[in-house]
Parts: structure tokens; sequence; C-alpha cells
């Protein structure tokens, strides 16, 4: 009997230590970032969005040049409505490290990277380091990213076909 007695005093406490312990790791989470939230994210500022149609969807890839732009290799891909000019995004990443970011601008947001009959892209894209596309896709080693810490600011320019 005593026990329950102390249990009921003692379970408003529990609840009161595991909210302050909640808050600790809700405090890591930045709002308006999407992805799982963690303790490191960064701002991702996309120029040259031509419309403000459809979303800009951002799309995280770990230190893995094998992954990269694979079907299934990415790590999450976070969508933020689109904005003519310039669109900002937040994404969260795992933890501090090195890190590529492809974008595209979902104009019609069916949620697919676009192409065309012949397989070239139908829709903006862009990638970290703002390498040059024209003769192909770019290597992992051009748009890897290192992200040592939050608060972190990279600008991506959209291109379109």
């Amino acid at each position: 009997m005593w026990k329950r007695v102390i249990l009921k005093a003692l379970y408003p406490a529990a609840l009161v230590a595991a909210s302050l312990a909640a808050p600790a790791s809700a405090q890591l989470a930045r709002p308006g970032c999407t992805g799982k939230p963690s303790a490191t994210w960064i701002d991702v500022s996309v120029d040259g969005v031509r419309s403000s149609q459809g979303l800009v969807a951002i799309t995280l890839y770990a230190d893995k040049p094998r992954k990269f732009l694979a079907r299934g290799g990415s790590l999450y891909v976070g969508r933020v409505p689109a904005r003519e000019g310039n669109t900002t995004g937040c994404i969260f990443v795992p933890k501090p490290g090195v890190y590529a970011l492809a974008i595209y601008h979902d104009e019609n947001a069916d949620q697919a990277f676009n192409r065309t009959a012949i397989g070239l892209p139908a829709e903006g894209y862009g990638f970290s380091n703002n390498p040059s596309t024209l003769a192909g896709l770019p290597s992992f080693k051009s748009v890897r990213l290192s992200i040592p810490r939050s608060g972190l600011v990279t600008r991506i320019r959209m291109k379109y076909p």
C-alpha cells in the first residue's frame, strides 16, 4: 500500500523531470527546418527561381560518392514552397560533417524530378558549390560541402533547361 502512495507522489515528479529533459532535445530543433530534427542544420538560399509555383526540393546526401544521385541514395528530401527570385529553406543534417546537396524546382509539385523524353532535365536544378553542369552531372567531389556546425548558409544557383 505504501508503495502506491510513494509512486503516486513520485509520478508527478517523474513527469516534471521528463518534461525538463525533453525540451533540451527540442531546443536543438530549429523551427521551419525539414528532416529529422537534430542539433545541426544548414540554411539553403536558392537564387534564380523563375516562379512561385510548386516546391523547391532540397536533397541531402551523406559523404558517400556511390550514393550521390543514386535512387534511394539520399538521406532526406526536404521541400519548401517556391518563391520567385530567391527561395530559402533549412534542412537538418544528422551531425556535423561533410554532405552534398542537390536541389530542383518541382514546379508541378508532383514530388519527382521530371525529365524530357530523351532523359534531360525538364525542371530547374542545382548543386552545392554551384559546379558546372555543361558536360553532364557534377562529380561528387565538386559538390561536397563541409557543415561543421549549425547556422551556416549555402547559396545555390538554380539552372533551368
